[in-house]
């Protein structure tokens, strides 16, 4: 009996052991893990605009996950100075403004990541109009850049002028990115569709152009600015159309160009958009220059020629001369065509509204959702104010932004209700946003995502107690040994019931 008690017990101290210590090998080595850095890799993209140029600094984990992942904006840097067209006649000198953004650049990326890290440079309305006007000074100036970029550190993959229906479904791209609405996680940490999850239409308004980009409501329709997009495995049937000269910049070039054809005098000129008792002399070639204001360019046009505009603060007929910038008649009462002969779908559902929307708004003490009522007070009691009070009204107040946001404000008003066709009750589907998280609503980081063909991780490197191997090797050695002291001590219980058994029967045969 003292044999059989003795492995017995030897048995249970083996299994209680076993089973002790895969529970804290597990335990151990599901606490201790240490999270580590994967490394991160970086992406530079310029947003060479008519009016400035932007450069933005992406950055995402290095290892990649199903191919998909996060990209977040780290840094953004506005270039001193105006945009790259503006440099038509020096484009030698376009290079020094960018030296200040591109330094502090290397400081946020690490230097022995600086050969690794590509540039993108894209090019907007305002390039596009110097190649229609003069190709052979657009062609110096992306050469200019060329040079420059050559000489950093970083892996320059060139500089391209974009065409607006890019520039339109960058931007759908990357707001649609950011608001998570291609893809999202599920309870078992896998990429997944979201269920049910709509994607939003894409307002941008640059310098030069505006795009409007959003899903077609019905597939079956077609229309010439239909672009086909396929993410993470689904298509996407987008319209997007760039409007060229109806940027922010090009179409009050064209009102002044306009009020100046339309006024008596040649050199003082009232304007209705321009605050009361506001007054600045701008050359011909400001205004009348340009490839849009080509048509209202007067006969004797004389480039150096000052001409004095006068601020009436008139907002009924501000709206009134901004509506002559829109030629509806071409339309002949289509609906599917809301201005300049274009076809368009009605645009449904939730827009987001960025770049030049977003700061018009902005100046006018408005945020995100609003009536279009709140629109319209807001508008007209701006616009009746005069030169001295509006310095008051304004948190940020720069000259060349603050003349103009009345002519802003009814330039978007007049796009948005008489050539997009957003009313009353569909106004509130748009939000004016600037960015999300910390990341800006722009074509930029869709242009990448493009350019790169790679949609980067949100992958985790994780350090554990335990080599996988080991760890593997101990739990399968514990789990065996707990398995064989189980069976060990079945069979023990079995011999012992045996004997016991056994026992009984000799003890019945026994003779008295």
């Amino acid at each position: 009996r003292m044999l059989t008690r003795t492995p017995s017990v030897v048995a249970q101290v083996f299994l209680f052991l076993s089973i002790v210590l895969v529970i804290a090998i597990a335990v151990i080595q599901i606490n201790q893990q240490q999270i580590l850095s994967p490394g991160l890799k970086y992406g530079i993209v310029l947003d060479a605009g008519s009016s400035r140029t932007t450069v933005y600094v992406y950055e995402w984990p290095a290892e990649k996950e199903n191919d998909t992942g996060v990209v977040t904006q780290t840094f953004k840097c506005n270039v001193k100075g105006p945009g790259i067209s503006s440099y038509e006649s020096s484009p030698g000198a376009l290079a020094k403004p960018f030296d200040d953004c591109l330094n502090k650049v290397k400081e946020r990326i690490p230097a022995h990541l600086h050969k690794n890290t590509s540039v993108y440079l894209g090019a907007t309305a305002g390039m596009r109009l110097l190649r229609l006007q003069n190709e052979s000074a657009a062609n110096e100036v992306l050469a200019s850049i060329q040079n420059y970029f050559r000489a950093q550190p970083f892996e320059f993959r060139g500089a391209q002028i974009i065409t607006g229906p890019e520039e339109g479904v960058y931007g759908w791209i990357t707001a649609n990115y950011l608001m998570g609405n291609f893809l999202e996680k599920n309870l078992w940490r896998a990429w997944v569709r979201p269920y049910r999850k709509e994607t939003v239409g894409a307002l941008d308004l640059g310098g030069a152009s505006t795009q409007v980009s959003f899903i077609l409501e019905d597939s079956r329709e077609h229309f010439n600015s239909t672009l086909q997009v396929k993410l993470y495995g689904y298509n996407y049937n987008v319209y997007t159309h760039s409007y060229q000269c109806y940027g922010r910049d090009e179409a009050e070039k064209r009102l002044l160009a306009l009020l100046l054809q339309k006024s008596n005098a040649s050199s003082s000129v009232d304007n209705p958009c321009y605050p009361q008792n506001y007054n600045t002399s701008l050359t011909m070639k400001y205004f009348s220059g340009s490839l849009c204001t080509q048509s209202l360019r007067p006969a004797n046009y004389y480039p150096n020629q000052l001409v004095n505009f006068q601020g009436t603060g008139d907002p009924a007929l501000c709206q009134e001369m901004v509506s002559l910038l829109f030629n509806i008649t071409a339309c002949r009462n289509r609906e599917d065509c809301p201005f300049n002969g274009i076809n368009q779908p009605k645009a449904k559902g939730n827009f987001v509204a960025f770049s030049g929307f977003y700061y018009t708004i902005n100046g006018l003490n408005l945020s995100g959702h609003f009536s279009l009522d709140d629109f319209n007070s807001s508008m007209w009691f701006f616009c009746s104010q005069s030169w001295a009070q509006l310095q008051f009204m304004l948190p940020k107040f720069e000259e060349i932004y603050a003349r103009s946001y009345c002519f802003s404000a009814n330039f978007i008003y007049y796009l948005l209700v008489h050539a997009y066709n957003f009313s009353a009750e569909t106004w509130p589907q748009i939000h004016f946003q600037k960015q999300v998280g910390n990341s800006s609503i722009a074509w930029s980081l869709g242009y990448m995502l493009s350019l790169t063909n790679m949609i980067p991780a949100e992958g985790k490197l994780i350090q554990l107690p335990l080599k996988p191997p080991l760890f593997a090797g101990l739990l399968v050695f514990l789990t065996a040994m707990a398995l064989l002291c189980l069976l060990f001590l079945f069979y023990l219980c079995f011999v012992s019931h045996n004997q016991k058994n056994i026992t009984r029967v000799e003890h019945v045969f026994i003779p008295e």
